[in-house]
């Protein structure tokens, strides 16, 4: 099993929209690194923290589960979305996408200031220099440690 960091406007769509929703895809992701992950690695079963980004505080707010593995995003096959990619086709996809589900909601939300003074966590993606992916692989200790916090 592996541990993943996605990360959503929670104006867009937030842990309380998943949690109502029990489970989605999560599309618009458009950056290669990011797609790879989902495109390649991520499996059924794998742990994800749901983080809110270009929040006031941005931080972890949930744990969701990767239910459904890599496919083709289809919003950049509509014209009328704004993830359209003129160059995709159905045969030649750009773009990737997984299906979520809600797990749990944390109890205390883990704002980033509180991750970034955490030395066990001080070598996680998240914090380092330069790294704003959407969708970023985690260490299970880390994964861990932020669910701990969260936890009180």
């Amino acid at each position: 099993m592996k541990y993943w960091l996605m990360k959503s406007e929670p104006d867009v769509f937030s842990i309380d929209d998943l949690k109502k929703k029990k489970k989605t895809h999560w599309d618009g992701v458009r950056n290669f690194q990011a797609r790879n992950f989902m495109k390649v690695e991520m499996k059924k079963g794998d742990k994800v923290l749901f983080y809110h980004s270009n929040a006031d505080p941005s931080g972890a707010a949930g744990i969701a589960e990767i239910i459904k593995e890599g496919y083709p995003d289809h919003t950049q096959f509509d014209p009328d979305d704004k993830h359209f990619e003129p160059k995709a086709s159905p045969q030649k996809p750009y773009w990737y996408m997984v299906d979520v589900k809600f797990v749990e909601k944390l109890k205390t939300f883990v704002p980033l200031n509180e991750i970034k003074k955490n030395p066990k966590l001080r070598k996680m993606k998240l914090v380092q220099r330069g790294n704003r992916l959407s969708v970023m692989p985690v260490e299970k200790n880390e994964f861990d440690e932020i669910v701990k916090m969260g936890s009180k």
